[in-house]
């Protein structure tokens, strides 16, 4: 594959084309664009006449690369049909060549023929091609040029026409345009079979399309011959490797070998054997190929940078990873998160070609590992729930679309997998249902918000309807029987009520409801005092009930979740099990959040109301009050402060207290305004309670950290491990808020830090400016993007104002130079229109950069030379491709064009505008793309008028 892809770029370069790199996947200059989904994209400047003539992109003439491409999203979307065969893509290479207004037909037919036939080897006996034939609505004929071309190489009968849909291509509703030339492969050969191109056969594959750009496409729908004729061609790299090495399937080529292996070792599977359809049992080749590719692109997208998210091209990721991530648990029975693990191979598969995969390779794993993370933790719940609400379908039956809402807001499967998933049962989905389910879930959202799933409270109305049930309060105390290394015993518990919402209560609940259990005991961990609830299973000996949330109201703990499989009926005894691992990185953060609490009363020296938290698995936020903003030597303080409790291994009591003696310790913390029972549990870290209740106004006890919280927490501080604060800011007047990472999160981002850090420091030398805007930018890029602590990423701002500092400096001694070299041009244009004669003159003069300082020197200088004639300057900024203009009419010649009419007329032609009067006038543009056409209609004017 590398040397077809080295191949087709070296031929090229021998016929006078530019071998220019990929653009990124990730289009941010075009908002018409998911992604980067055909080679022409970067070149729409160029055919859009956009394109600076003075780049290096506005001089180009000839060009030829492999563009890296995606279809999944939007207007081209292969997403769903990857897997399903082994052609589609969601990640594609699409090799090309182009012209811009330099050869056209013959050349590009030649060009194509010679490298297929006579570089490549392929038997021309296999080779169909196809031209326009043309459409007399719209004035239109055949091609009759490309078809007389490729009769020089092929016989009529397999040169054939095509309509408008095959063989004309159009940008979009307006813009350049205009006939094409597919060449297309036998894959069989050895026979003659015209009615099997465009057929959608996959024995007959087109592998080239040549456009010949050559009319303009007006807003009218009318066509207009372009002046400069153009040609785009595309060749799929993976197809045309298939064709290369004789094989059926893009994915049996070495394009995929690697990946496949890579895939084989993480899964544990067997090896990928080429199946389709019915002949693939249990879709494991299905999965390999969606696998294979969704991991291609992943990679490709966040290397180019995006990420799997919530909105736009980040959520058309999410889908691609989740849809692989399902492919890969359910098919090939891979273990939890092993997608991330095929990163390194696509790195080494295509590093060479595409150096940028290798820039970062290990940011783009631990992207995708989020991902992973996020996403299995309801996986297996959700495909459970799927199977048991189709188990007894028929095929042609349809899925409620309660079924579908519920696997998106309480399991993560957007709709698409749900739709892939069905279909693999032939079963269909109901979408109006699913639809009408998620108005009604956002309808939920805004009242409760805040879970995956639907919230249930319990207010006053579902309290007072507990209590006439005769139901007493839930006993949660076994939520502190665990040990917080990430395991615990299981509890045992009565289901005493059955909430379904509103003042709906009931004895009896099926698999697929969704609702709120009340028990008499539980170990699962309430939603308050800042820390998130707990999630786990809820099994009773007649069903199993996943919980996706758990508040407490009025003493009554509500799990609300959803019935996986069987019922829940009151009466019955349920075991509880709680997800420990995602509590005891929860219960260390909790315990951090205490350290930091003392560490910025310490540090601050002074008091600090807390005013609320956030503790979940993934980070804590603490709020308090604060009239200004830490320093960084503060916040660096702070950090240091936990650092040292965290590595003196301290260990953590807990005790429950009766208030009034609670009270009396010295030192003590509690949140203002919080309401604490009684007894009340006082939580210290380093010194035993018992020890503390003996003298409780001992002023020693100010060196420790001791709070009232009922939460759960570590046994000892060294399970923190490590701490890092990568927020600090304000929320409010008079209210900051500190976000910080404990445990592998917090060595993750200080080693992030680090490594920026010195990167930032090896640009403090540098002296070219392009070097300069380089690192600035690339700076930029990684801070927006970067998880790292906030000293860092305080030392890295610091440094990136020293590089743009000298970049200011260097800036200001080419603006000095080029200020002389504009002052001089001025009298050279002076001395030259005085010995001609000339009764007017447009001068452009971007030695002055736009800049109205030197414009005006500039014209003084002319003056001097030349006082008496109108003079119009024009000025083109490098940097914005601003312009700048000025106008000036001696009073004899201001009754034929006054200065501000001759400067508004000029600058319109390029979007602009200006002021003044009739001896003087100054305007701009904000785009000086086509500032010759200012330049030519100024001229114009003022000839016009008999200046």
């Amino acid at each position: 594959a590398k040397k077809v892809r080295d191949t087709f770029v070296q031929y090229f370069e021998s016929k006078g084309h530019t071998h220019w790199p990929s653009s990124a996947v990730v289009p941010y200059n075009d908002p018409t664009l998911l992604f980067t989904n055909a080679g022409m994209n970067q070149y729409k400047p160029i055919f859009l006449g956009q394109a600076d003539p003075k780049t290096k992109l506005g001089k180009l003439k000839r060009a030829a690369n492999s563009q890296k491409c995606i279809r999944a999203g939007g207007k081209h979307n292969d997403l769903d049909d990857v897997g399903k065969d082994v052609y589609h893509h969601t990640f594609f290479e699409m090799l090309g060549n182009w012209s811009f207004g330099d050869y056209f037909k013959e050349e590009a037919i030649d060009f194509a023929w010679e490298l297929l036939t006579k570089v490549y080897k392929i038997n021309p006996d296999r080779l169909y091609a196809t031209y326009f034939g043309g459409k007399k609505e719209q004035g239109l004929e055949p091609d009759l040029e490309a078809k007389k071309i490729w009769l020089k190489y092929l016989p009529e009968n397999r040169v054939m026409p095509f309509g408008m849909k095959d063989n004309f291509w159009e940008m979009g509703a307006t813009g350049p345009c205009g006939p094409c030339t597919e060449i297309h492969y036998d894959r069989i050969g050895n026979r003659f079979v015209p009615e099997r191109v465009n057929a959608d056969h996959p024995d007959v594959v087109e592998i080239w399309n040549l456009v010949f750009i050559q009319f303009n496409r007006e807003p009218d729908a009318s066509l207009r011959q372009l002046p400069a004729k153009s040609v785009d061609t595309g060749m799929g790299f993976e197809r045309l490797v298939s064709v290369l090495q004789d094989v059926d399937s893009n994915y049996d080529t070495d394009v995929f070998k690697s990946i496949f292996d890579a895939i084989q070792k993480e899964c544990g599977c067997g090896p990928y054997t080429k199946k389709v359809g019915k002949e693939d049992v249990g879709f494991k080749d299905m999965a390999y190929r969606v696998v294979a590719d969704h991991i291609r692109t992943l990679t490709f997208a966040i290397t180019d940078g995006a990420a799997p998210g919530t909105n736009g091209r980040d959520y058309v990721l999410r889908r691609v990873c989740r849809r692989a991530v399902r492919y890969g648990k359910q098919n090939l029975g891979a273990p939890s998160l092993f997608f991330n693990k095929l990163v390194p191979a696509v790195v080494d598969a295509f590093g060479g070609a595409f150096p940028e995969l290798k820039k970062d390779p290990k940011r783009v794993q631990n992207i995708i590992l989020a991902e992973e993370k996020l996403f299995t933790k309801t996986l297996d719940k959700g495909l459970a729930i799927f199977e048991k609400a189709t188990k007894s379908m028929k095929e042609g039956q349809t899925v409620d679309g309660k079924v579908c809402a519920n696997l998106l807001t309480t399991f993560g499967f957007p709709v698409d997998l749900t739709e892939l998933m069905a279909e693999e049962k032939g079963l269909k989905v109901d979408k109006k249902g699913f639809e009408r389910e998620m108005k009604a879930h956002a309808e939920i959202s805004k009242q409760g918000g805040g879970s995956d799933g639907v919230k249930l409270r319990l207010e006053a109305e579902q309290v007072s309807i507990i209590k006439g049930k005769g139901i007493e309060v839930t006993d949660d105390s076994g939520k502190y029987d665990w040990d917080t290394s990430g395991s615990g015993p299981q509890s045992t518990g009565v289901v005493k009520a059955i909430y379904l919402g509103k003042a709906d209560f009931s004895d009896e609940a099926k698999a697929g409801t969704t609702c709120g259990l009340i028990l008499d005991k539980t170990n699962f961990y309430a939603e308050q005092g800042g820390q998130i609830y707990d999630l786990g299973r809820i099994t009773t000996p007649s069903g199993v009930f996943v919980v996706t949330d758990v508040q407490v109201a009025a003493g009554y703990v509500l799990h609300t979740g959803t019935i996986e499989s069987g019922k829940i009926l009151t009466g019955e005894t349920a075991t509880t099990t709680v997800d420990y691992t995602r509590r005891s990185a929860t219960a260390k953060n909790h315990t951090a959040t205490h350290l930091l609490n003392f560490a910025l009363r310490k540090v601050l020296n002074k008091e600090v109301d807390q005013k609320g938290s956030l503790v979940d698995p993934d980070r804590l936020r603490f709020d308090f009050s604060s009239d200004k903003g830490l320093s960084l030597k503060q916040v660096e303080g702070v950090q240091e402060e936990v650092s040292k409790q965290v590595a003196a291994q301290l260990k953590v009591f807990r005790r429950p207290t009766k208030i009034a003696d609670a009270k009396k310790i010295n030192g003590l913390r509690a949140v203002f305004g919080e309401k604490y029972p009684d007894p009340v549990t006082v939580l210290s870290v380093g010194a035993d309670v018992e020890d503390i209740l003996k003298s409780p106004s001992d002023d020693k006890w100010t060196g420790y950290s001791i709070e009232f919280c009922g939460g759960t927490h570590i046994q000892n501080t060294k399970e923190i491990a490590e701490f890092a604060i990568i927020e600090e800011a304000s929320i409010s007047a008079g209210t900051r808020r500190i976000v910080a990472l404990t445990n592998k999160a917090a060595s993750q981002a200080v080693e992030s830090g680090e490594k920026l850090e010195d990167e930032a420091k090896s640009y403090l030398n540098l002296k070219q400016m392009k070097a300069l805007d380089e690192a600035i930018k690339n700076i930029k890029n990684k801070l927006a993007s970067s998880v790292i602590p906030r000293g860092a990423r305080a030392r890295i701002v610091k440094l990136e104002t020293q590089i743009k500092n000298t970049r200011k400096v260097l800036w200001r001694e080419i603006e000095e130079k080029m200020k002389a070299t504009a002052i001089q041009k001025a009298k050279e244009a002076a001395e030259e229109a005085k010995a001609k004669g000339v009764k007017f003159l447009v001068l452009r003069l971007d030695e002055a950069n736009g800049a109205t300082p030197a414009m005006t020197k500039s014209i003084k200088a002319f003056r001097k030379v030349l006082p008496s004639i109108p003079l119009l300057v024009f000025s083109k900024e490098s940097q914005s491709n601003k312009v700048t203009a000025i106008a000036e009419v001696p009073k004899d010649a201001q009754s034929k064009l006054a200065a501000n009419v001759w400067l508004n007329e000029s600058l319109k032609q390029i979007g602009g505008r200006g002021g003044g009067k009739a001896p003087r006038a100054q305007g701009a543009s904000k785009d000086g793309t086509n500032i010759e056409d200012a330049i030519k209609f100024a001229n114009g004017l003022a000839e016009k008028c008999g200046l």
